[in-house]
């Protein structure tokens, strides 16, 4: 009998989460389209979403797990393939032989940016996290968005808790260092992105980008202010000094619940608007009317994203972000930066919060503090390579790249070749897990269930939609792979991953019925465990959580509420309506108010007033990154669909900066940082401003012993050989992965 069908899905390969249609012939992909019925968005796709096919079908993805078994003549990793429990096995055996060498504070973990995506991952990283019990654990969040983050958790209690810019409802829309037209949006979950922008100027409203390159985003905006990388901070508080001054201060709603704006005056004094236009390159009155702009408009939602984040003042970037909004009384309200309620959020009526804290531990070679349990993964290296007590000899890696996409590639690289033992759970052999001695690879996004647990989070709407499993496997998911780690770790043996995943739910529950305003309070745990459905381990998991959310059916006492099985009878997803205000109910401080200074942001605001001084004689090139529609992560270089065409990996320079440094399009570069040096195409175009350079992440594939083969074909070069790992966001632990001094010069 063929295999002729049409499923729905939601795209798992960036944040957007738009809805696919998936044609089904003779058991094959046919085609992969817009689902034109999702409710959230209606028919949007980009050319990642349709690549599924190619995906699932990659003859250089890992079906079966692999051990190395020595090197080549060429010094390369020879991997054989063997069965699941063969794999387990030596993965058991390295981590007993290390952990009785050195202890358990000699294995580490790192975490990779498709985790965010992961069902699997999302329901059962904490049991893996709390079985391995190891302080050293990195991720690619301290290259990336960490600084929102802390201010977050400063600011409301809670470092998950993260506003993002209600752009449906928004008068005006002031995006910094963010190219959503490229990248889809991020930490801003809005599928049709570019529609949604074109949408606030379609009903009169604007759009102004500010970033140091004429991106695809700039380019349909009302405005566009070209900013010298790494002074978002500096420009942030030249408005708040102009509103303070202009007497434009107007808290709106939640004034009665916030503290410490009566200081904001003192500490941003240093920042005028003239002060300002030196450092940035914006000119003062600019400064000036956008602050007025932001003030007079009748909603106003301003958002910075990995320009912001991955520099020096990235923490102190996106805390000014959301005193913008606090000041301008654009704080959960319609149209200005509001907090997403998900589906699996826990419902805590009677919230009692406690003060956040970062720094329970610090790393043990650089003594940089801990930040939402994770180190920063600039230290990653050290940690492996310098001797002493705690010394890394053992790590795992979770879909991750970090001999790509992590500051120092190369002292990276030296790093997890000098490990005793590696453990991967990946789908590829890439340049990072081609030093493990065992990859687990879970199955390919069609072969497992989905929901984004962490996107609903971050959405702009609240909505909820499950994707069940397309192509049965025998290749596990992530959650039976997790759950038989999680064993092995605690010395449970490999047993039965069902025990993992029935003591997740018996925990989840067990807490709810014990937990004042929870929907199920008081109830019997045990009755609730067996009325919970799914056919495998995570979607149990995730139907305990949607039950006992804040839309849920709370097992039969909410009959209209959301479950699993109600989700899969509506594939196309179910509209939880728009965002609503939140405060001061959504906030985990002690107090439930919000506290302007409960980080060390006048320290900051000190630190960045000297530091300004220090920009204004450096006249030294910066180096900063960008993204392509057709790329995300680095595996998806692999794709021939997706880097097909004119090569992207070249380094973007200024007419007038080639002029002088004798460049010319079309040929070659020699770019040198404090820690490395590349060459590399050069491209020039207008696109970026005087003084700046620009190379895209995530390339570099040419490792021998990786087996990528499209990648390798289209290697291009690794810009994280100039990243340096000293160079971080003190608050927040992030990589400075933009506004890098260079110097270019004729390859």
């Amino acid at each position: 009998m063929s295999d002729d069908r049409t499923v729905f899905r939601t795209c798992p390969l960036c944040e957007a989460t738009c809805g696919l249609q998936i044609e089904i012939e003779d058991g094959a992909v046919k085609r992969i389209r817009g689902d034109q019925d999702d409710v959230f968005s209606t028919g949007f796709i980009c050319p990642k979403g349709s690549t599924l096919k190619q995906l699932y079908e990659d003859p250089d993805r890992l079906r079966k797990p692999v051990v190395r078994q020595g090197f080549d003549v060429d010094g390369a990793p020879v991997f054989v393939e063997v069965e699941w429990d063969e794999a387990f096995a030596v993965v058991a055996d390295k981590l007993t032989a290390v952990r009785q060498a050195y202890g358990n504070d000699a294995v580490g973990i790192y975490l990779g940016n498709p985790n965010a995506h992961n069902l699997g991952w999302n329901t059962h990283a904490r049991a893996f996290l709390k079985a391995i019990g190891a302080r050293s654990v990195f991720s690619a969040s301290t290259v990336d968005q960490m600084p929102r983050h802390v201010a977050s958790g400063y600011l409301y209690g809670n470092g998950l808790r993260m506003p993002v810019p209600d752009m449906d409802r928004s008068d005006l829309l002031v995006l910094i260092g963010t190219n959503p037209y490229v990248s889809n949006g991020s930490i801003c979950t809005a599928p049709g992105y570019p529609d949604r922008i074109e949408a606030v100027r379609a009903r009169g409203g604007r759009v102004v980008v500010i970033d140091p390159m004429r991106t695809r985003t700039a380019e349909a905006a009302d405005q566009h202010l070209r900013i010298r990388p790494g002074t978002d901070a500096v420009l942030l508080a030249a408005i708040v000094h102009h509103l303070i001054a202009t007497d434009q201060i107007s808290l709106g709603r939640i004034g009665t619940i916030v503290d410490g704006v009566d200081q904001l005056g003192a500490a941003v004094k240093p920042f005028t608007p003239d002060a300002a236009a030196s450092v940035t390159g914006i000119d003062a009155e600019t400064i000036r009317v956008l602050a007025d702009e932001i003030a007079a408009a009748p909603t106003a939602a301003v958002h910075g994203r990995i320009g912001t984040t991955t520099v020096e003042f990235g923490t102190l970037t996106t805390w000014l972000i959301d005193v913008i909004a606090i000041v301008t009384g654009n704080l959960d309200e319609p149209g200005g930066a509001m907090f997403p309620c998900s589906a699996v959020e826990r419902v805590r009526p009677n919230r009692t919060g406690r003060p956040y804290r970062v720094g329970r531990w610090h790393s043990r070679v650089n003594g940089n503090p801990e930040v939402q349990g994770e180190l920063p993964v600039g230290d990653l290296p050290d940690e492996i390579l310098e001797p002493g007590d705690g010394q890394l000899k053992m790590m795992f890696t979770v879909a991750g790249n970090p001999v790509l996409s992590c500051p120092d590639s190369h002292r990276m690289d030296e790093a997890f070749a000098s490990l005793e033992a590696m453990i991967s759970v990946d789908i590829y052999l890439n340049e990072t897990t081609r030093h493990a001695d065992v990859i687990l690879p879970p199955g390919s996004p069609l072969e497992k269930d989905h929901f984004d647990i962490a996107f609903s989070n971050l959405s702009i709407r609240n909505v909820a939609n499950f994707s069940p499993v397309v192509f049965e496997t025998d290749q596990p998911a992530e959650d039976d792979i997790i759950a038989r780690l999680s064993m092995i770790v605690t010395g449970m043996g490999d047993g039965d991953p069902d025990l993992v995943h029935d003591q997740l739910v018996s925990q989840i529950l067990a807490n709810e019925v014990r937990t004042e305003g929870s929907p199920i309070e008081g109830c019997d745990a045990d009755r609730l465990a067996a009325m919970v459905t799914g056919e495998r381990g995570a979607e149990r998991v995730l139907d305990a959580l949607l039950r006992t959310g804040p839309y849920g059916d709370a097992f039969g006492a909410n009959p209209d509420g959301l479950s699993v099985e109600k989700l899969r009878d509506h594939p196309h997803g179910i509209d939880l309506g728009p965002l609503a205000s939140r405060l001061p109910a959504a906030l985990d401080t002690e107090t439930a108010r919000i506290d302007l200074w409960a980080g060390p942001f006048l320290d900051e605001l000190a630190r960045l007033e000297a530091r300004a001084t220090e920009w204004g004689a450096d006249d030294r090139l910066r180096l900063i990154g960008r993204r392509h529609l057709r790329s995300n992560n680095s595996w998806m270089h692999n794709l021939d669909v997706l880097v097909k065409g004119q090569p992207r990996c070249t380094l973007q320079v200024n007419p007038a900066d080639a002029t002088g440094l004798g460049l010319v399009d079309g040929g070659r570069a020699a770019i040198r940082s404090r820690v490395g040096e590349l060459t590399v195409d050069v491209e020039v175009t207008d696109v970026v401003m005087p003084g700046v350079v620009s190379l895209p992440h995530g390339w570099g594939h040419d490792r021998a012993g990786a087996r990528m083969t499209v990648a390798a074909a289209n290697a291009g070069v690794n810009s994280n050989v100039l990243t340096d790992p000293t160079a971080l966001d003190p608050v927040s632990g992030t990589s400075v992965l933009n506004g890098i001094p260079v110097e270019v010069a004729p390859a």
